[in-house]
């Protein structure tokens, strides 16, 4: 066991799996020389060469678009995208190109392809570097998204990503990256379509992924001690939702919080209440609690910002009026 930050969970991942195979490399904006404006490709460019860690122009849809070529003719790219706010350039490839091909060339091409970076409401970072784009994602055929929350889950998640033959998205958020946890020496691999029971519990179900994870936590270890007993998963997989996993717990505790640093309009909380009414509706003895952030721009002004999203005092709050119905 060894404790490292996630930064360099991501980077381990991502130099075991270009060494186990050739086909694997490393694309964006200055992730050679560089090595990635958060270090998540630090030293890799000089182990590997210009050839398999490339830094591209600023030009977010045609690196993607080259990408994309390159997966279907049977490499296997990692793109890192600087901040994840600016593959909105890259949407159309995303979406028509990556998530398609593999259906519209009646099964011809396949399209490994890893699409990872940084986002989510960092400190004062600005509205248009705060995005959280996996609800703009969510809704796109033939995608995989996973959001990483540990180390641990990071780097299995990553290496998965990796081998799978679909294209993936893996969210990470910026304030994460700084995160340290003992990792194993052996090699594992992550599950890219299941939920993570964090804590068990009885009394009510709080579903959550990414840096509210961090959030609930905190909230659950003060409910904790007051005698609440919560149960906690990380939701992990934004699409497909393992809705089992929710509603195995759901049978238990009845009552549903789901708290997201996503905009509640559209979020993934919606998706998620909506398969919960589909699937699982009886077992709810009262409504659905979504804690979600704001439907606005993220502010600059750090007040403003953290006023946008939820903490776990708002968590506490609503576990507590939940249980007392």
């Amino acid at each position: 066991m060894a404790e490292i930050f996630m930064f360099d969970a991501l980077r381990e991942a991502t130099d075991e799996e270009m060494s186990h195979n050739s086909s694997v490399f490393v694309l964006g904006e200055d992730v050679g020389y560089y090595g990635g404006s958060y270090k998540v490709t630090k030293d890799l460019h000089a182990k590997y060469g210009d050839l398999r860690v490339l830094d591209t122009p600023i030009a977010e849809n045609s690196f993607m678009g080259m990408a994309i070529g390159a997966a279907i003719t049977g490499l296997r790219p990692i793109v890192e995208g600087m901040n994840m706010s600016f593959l909105l350039l890259a949407f159309n490839q995303i979406s028509n190109n990556a998530g398609m091909l593999r259906y519209t060339s009646g099964g011809n091409f396949n399209i490994p392809i890893v699409i990872r970076g940084p986002g989510g409401v960092g400190r004062q970072l600005g509205a248009e570097h705060s995005q959280r784009l996996e609800a703009y994602f969510q809704a796109i055929p033939g995608l995989k998204i996973v959001a990483c929350s540990t180390p641990y889950n990071a780097k299995g998640l990553l290496k998965s990503a990796i081998r799978d033959n679909n294209p993936v998205i893996l969210f990470e958020h910026v304030l994460l990256y700084n995160l340290k946890e003992d990792l194993p020496d052996q090699e594992y691999f992550l599950p890219l379509d299941k939920a993570e029971v964090v804590k068990e519990g009885s009394q009510v179900t709080i579903i959550t992924y990414s840096r509210m994870r961090h959030h609930v936590m905190q909230a659950v270890n003060s409910l904790s001690k007051e005698g609440y007993d919560p149960e906690v998963i990380d939701l992990i997989s934004l699409k497909p939702i393992d809705i089992e996993c929710i509603g195995l717990s759901l049978m238990k505790t009845h009552k549903l919080i789901i708290v997201e640093e996503c905009m509640k309009t559209g979020g993934i909380a919606a998706e998620i209440i909506a398969q919960v009414n589909d699937n699982w509706f009886d077992q709810l003895d009262s409504p659905v609690i979504r804690l979600s952030s704001h439907d606005i721009p993220t502010p600059y002004n750090g007040t403003l910002e953290r006023a946008t999203v939820i903490h776990p005092h708002q968590i506490i709050e609503s576990v507590k009026n939940l249980v007392a119905l």
